[in-house]
């Protein structure tokens, strides 16, 4: 299991978009950039770490109450300026590690932080902007909720270094009141536990794995052909529906999560019945 650097989202989003500081107003934090992708403007947004950030839970790339708000911003500016437009691309580089735990987050309400920028995400891909996520390190916990998970599609590289869980192994072995080695051992026979991209993809979730040398320091022809694969998720996502209905319709989710979607048609069902005796 890989220790999360948090280093990997600024190279990535210097290198697709050539910007690297936030834009005024904006935390140190939260990075915006409208950069070319597949002959059309796309919106770029990531979050890095700020070791001067106001707070202190937030200083290691997680997502706090700045950094939500500031996605939420930042998306919903976009589907303003593009109501009567084209509709631009929205592209979410993820390297995050959480959301913030701290007491000041909680008594601030990081929930409603994070459900706003939530809901500029889900508010963006319903107005048919093309959300595509690409996670180039960790996406954990709510810090990927916020940012990333709400996307039509979402691509990640298929690297040692890349992590999409619902938490730390450290917290989740806690929780489960087990060792990490243990957890690990679990991991390799139940894809759900495992931290490894690989067993993830096999859930239906990932639109694609990506391969590309040194993530740490991609090359230009890795940086073209990333953008490449965005281009054809923006196109793809545009042909495709606005809900996320692809993830569990997915030849993967299909033969993975064949339980999970018969409960899914079951409470559908239910649903759909008329209410009898009223």
């Amino acid at each position: 299991m890989s220790e999360y650097a948090g280093t990997r989202g600024p190279v990535w989003f210097r290198a697709l978009t050539g910007h690297a500081a936030p834009l005024r107003g904006d935390p140190a934090s939260v990075l915006t950039a409208d950069a070319p992708l597949g002959g059309e403007k796309a919106r770029f947004l990531c979050v890095v770490r700020d070791p001067q950030g106001r707070y202190p839970c937030a200083r290691d790339g997680q997502v706090g109450l700045e950094e939500a708000y500031a996605l939420a911003a930042r998306v919903r500016e976009a589907v303003a300026e593009d109501r009567d437009g084209i509709k631009r691309p929205i592209v979410a580089i993820v390297d995050v590690k959480s959301q913030a735990y701290g007491r000041r987050e909680e008594m601030a309400a990081i929930h409603l932080a994070a459900a706003c920028a939530v809901d500029a995400y889900d508010e963006a891909r319903v107005s048919a902007h093309p959300v595509i996520a690409l996670v180039v390190g960790h996406a954990l916990s709510g810090g990927f909720v916020s940012h990333g998970l709400l996307a039509n599609r979402v691509l990640a590289l298929d690297d040692a270094g890349v992590m999409i869980h619902a938490m730390h192994p450290q917290a989740a072995a806690r929780i489960m009141h087990t060792s990490v080695e243990s957890l690990e051992r679990a991991s390799r026979s139940i894809a759900p536990l495992s931290y490894d991209i690989g067993e993830y993809a096999k859930l239906g979730l990932l639109h694609r794995l990506l391969q590309v040398e040194e993530p740490e320091n991609p090359s230009a022809a890795a940086v073209q052909g990333v953008k490449e694969e965005l281009a054809a998720a923006v196109r793809e996502a545009r042909q495709g529906p606005l809900d996320l209905s692809d993830r569990w319709l997915s030849p993967q989710a299909r033969q993975s999560r064949s339980a999970a979607l018969m409960v899914r048609a079951a409470l559908a069902a239910q649903w759909a019945e008329p209410e009898s005796g009223r």
